[in-house]
């Protein structure tokens, strides 16, 4: 399965992590059942596998304040990704120096 994962251009070009980057390779831990090294390899996975479960749930049953529920996740999703990208390009940089 790993086989088939598509390379981070970002990181291919400038060697330096994108947003998005492990979170193949986290979704691909979560299929194996492994949530904390899913989880450390990219935080954001668990919001944004809770957001796509609500949009395709949201498909069929019809919630009160959905659109306030997906704007509210979409939100916690970047939010998550944000703050997990500033940290690891923080570590980065100390590395670097």
């Amino acid at each position: 399965m790993e086989d088939f994962m598509l390379p981070c251009l970002n990181k291919s070009l400038f060697g330096v992590d994108c947003f998005g980057c492990g979170g193949q390779r986290a979704l691909l831990l979560v299929f194996k059942a492994e949530f904390t090294q899913a989880f450390l390899m990219f935080p954001a996975i668990y919001p944004i596998l809770f957001l796509l479960a609500f949009l395709i749930l949201n498909l069929f049953v019809k919630f009160r304040y959905d659109f306030q529920i997906k704007i509210a996740l979409i939100i916690l999703s970047g939010a998550v990704m944000l703050i997990s990208y500033l940290i690891k390009m923080n570590n980065y940089i100390q590395l670097t120096q």
